[in-house]
């Protein structure tokens, strides 16, 4: 019962990878508030978690409902008195080429995946920083992270996830906050139709969930990006090549070109600390003091 007197929130939770992210830390011993558009559905999923001995409340909403997640949190609160750890899980799809779709369908996949986590995650901020404790996950997605044809809305909400947890982790990392990112691969409700059905039985959604507790457990890390499915688990990372100092001569645009492999080659690339990280070494390239980085004024 490694997550006992732990309060959790799952986002999404009224089925599919929200489910079996809810019933894995309520089997851990969390308390776990199951957040759903649909509240039937979400009432299932608590009534469930209870029937096996867990604590579990149901609360409806739309992540984007800020006023509505604020309700969420304060019956959280006022239910358990915590919020350790959120799981920012809801997400939609609205696949087509990116000549074919509409930006209407563009702005609402980036409204439910990127400013529906930013809404949950505002909303306990505070909270986890006032008790020096908190964990909390973006699922992020490979289509964000390399790409699927017909899934730039989507590629992009999550993307921007992995750079919404990259800076949540450094602003965090003195109150005790850890914030990862999920890269899950499994067949849920919105994965109809897109994976083969051989495909499906190996990519069930709880052979994802297990991977939960390394990223929300008192021993978690920060800013990592775990890919799971199908029983596997790895991890992601952003990385910086050496690169190649170029400088300004005449000839510069000319030289990129010619040295493209060089400043590509992946033999000795680092993951940056920070983002700064690429300004001191184009600086130290460049023969100055990282500290040239800062205004003197």
């Amino acid at each position: 019962m490694e997550l006992r007197d732990r309060t959790a929130i799952v986002t999404g939770a009224g089925g599919g990878l929200g489910r079996c992210h809810a019933l894995l830390l309520a089997s851990l011993g969390a308390r776990v508030v199951v957040n759903d558009m649909d509240g039937d559905s979400a009432t299932r999923v608590a009534n469930e978690i209870n029937a096996n001995g867990g604590e579990a409340i149901a609360f409806a909403a739309s992540v984007t409902d800020e006023a509505r997640i604020g309700e969420m949190v304060e019956h959280t609160m006022a239910t358990w008195g915590r919020v350790d750890i959120l799981v920012n899980n809801a997400g939609i799809l609205r696949d087509k080429s990116f000549a074919k779709m509409d930006l209407a369908d563009f702005r609402l996949v980036v409204d439910v995946h990127l400013m529906g986590a930013a809404i949950c995650t505002k909303a306990v901020w505070e909270i986890m920083r006032q008790q020096g404790y908190g964990r909390i996950v973006m699922t992020t997605s490979s289509s964000g992270l390399y790409g699927n044809f017909g899934q730039a809305n989507y590629g992009a909400a999550k993307m921007a996830l992995v750079g919404l947890m990259q800076t949540l982790a450094l602003e965090g990392e003195k109150y005790n906050i850890r914030v990862n990112c999920l890269a899950p691969t499994a067949a849920t409700q919105m994965t109809d139709g897109l994976l083969a059905p051989d495909a499906l039985a190996k990519l069930a959604p709880d052979l994802v969930s297990p991977g939960l507790l390394a990223l929300v457990g008192e021993t978690a890390p920060t800013r990592a990006i775990m890919c799971a499915g199908a029983g596997h688990f790895a991890c992601a990372n952003v990385t910086l090549t050496t690169g190649v100092q170029i400088g300004s001569a005449e000839d510069a645009p000319a030289r990129v070109v010619a040295q493209w492999d060089q400043i590509r080659d992946r033999q000795g690339e680092i993951v940056p600390g920070y983002g700064f990280a690429q300004a001191e070494r184009e600086l130290a390239g460049a023969g100055e003091e990282p500290s040239a980085l800062f205004s003197k004024a």
